[in-house]
């Protein structure tokens, strides 16, 4: 059976802080990261995603646990020892240099000879799709440009492991954009264990086969891009990928699939898996927003009632605020524009929360 690329197996790292006092920026995280696959770490400034990277990079070591690549202990190795190669948020691609020289740069470094360099230099630029450029100096390129180039010369070298610390973040977005594609793309063809770091939700969904959610040093959730989504184990990681309604609720009944929670006055919703509670529990149930559909009230529909808030145009869809009837609860629905781009309710219009059974997912906390 392979060995998994990396694993992170019980991992502390404290750092001594300004003042004095010890900072935890890693607290016992374990994971595992297999062989070719797109891995993301993903979570808010400070959640101690960088620090992670840098320990399996070697530019830092932990306080406590292992890291083991590919089945072996990499504790004490140094970086340039370690089959890793680092792409850094700013590239730091060497100025006097032309574009074929930075990438033939650590080629030169491990020895190799003239002739080899020039002919991996010239694949790894055609590979990032920079074939023209080779003879241009960095101060020539645009800064998606300059990326592909820090790419290219990250992987001339064909490490085993290209770890990735939020290289997106200094482009616009519709660059981003075309580079989320584009490296996903990278990851495929050359068959590297790619590691991502990133705060931003839409990338990590977009380009990753797996997800660690992390938060002030801890591990939250980790999972495939849809189970993260679709099935949030707790709070902060529901609330901190895409949008969601938070609803405290009362377990009214257990039924063999989940339970049947109050929403609203006289209406209950059927859940997934109840997190160990039990009927009279309070409890807090997420829905996202898309899960809801709205259709306009005739006064005698069933279900739960609430009025239109506030409606927020986004181009294809609209944000919808809606405050249910009898309750101080507010709740967000999106919704399609119609085809004419025109929205389908209006400020002050009465309408009907349609939620599909199973859309509330209870919280575990």
């Amino acid at each position: 059976m392979p060995k998994p690329a990396i694993e992170i197996k019980n991992v502390t790292k404290i750092f001594q802080g300004h003042t004095g006092h010890p900072v935890t920026a890693l607290d016992h995280v374990s994971l595992t990261i297999e062989d070719n696959e797109f891995f993301t770490l993903l979570g808010p400034s400070g959640c101690g995603k960088t620090t992670l990277l840098r320990l399996i990079a070697g530019f830092e070591y932990p306080t406590q646990g292992e890291i083991v690549l590919f089945g072996d202990s990499i504790r004490g190795l140094p970086p340039q020892q370690r089959p890793v190669n680092t792409v850094f948020q700013h590239y730091a691609l060497f100025p006097h240099m032309t574009v074929a020289e930075n990438v033939g740069f650590p080629l030169k470094m491990q020895g190799q000879r003239p002739d080899e360099m020039t002919r991996t230099a010239a694949r790894m630029l055609d590979l990032v799709k920079m074939a023209d450029f080779g003879d241009r100096m960095p101060d020539q390129l645009s800064g998606g440009q300059q990326q592909r180039v820090a790419l290219a010369r990250a992987l001339a070298p064909q490490p085993k492991v290209l770890l990735l610390d939020e290289p997106l973040s200094a482009l616009d977005l519709k660059l981003r954009q075309e580079m989320r594609v584009e490296l996903k793309n990278l990851q495929r063809q050359t068959g590297i264990t790619f590691v991502f770091v990133t705060h931003d939700q839409v990338e990590a969904l977009t380009m990753s086969d797996r997800i660690a959610v992390m938060s002030m040093g801890r591990l939250q959730q980790e999972g495939t891009p849809i189970a993260i989504y679709e099935q949030p184990v707790n709070r902060f990681v529901a609330d901190f990928i895409g949008e969601t309604n938070f609803i405290q609720s009362t377990i009214a009944g257990i039924e063999n699939s989940g339970a049947r929670c109050t929403i609203g006055p006289g209406t209950t919703l059927g859940t997934g898996a109840t997190a160990d509670k039990g009927k009279g529990d309070a409890v807090t149930l997420a829905i996202r927003p898309e899960k809801i559909r709205l259709v306009k009230s005739d006064g005698a529909a069933d279900g739960l009632q609430g009025r239109v808030a506030e409606c927020i145009y986004t181009g294809t869809d609209t944000n919808y605020q809606v405050e249910l009837e009898n309750s101080d609860v507010r709740l967000v629905v999106r919704g399609r524009n119609a085809i004419t781009g025109e929205t389908l309710f209006k400020v002050g219009e009465t309408v009907v929360l349609n939620v599909a059974e199973g859309a509330a997912r209870i919280l575990a906390d």
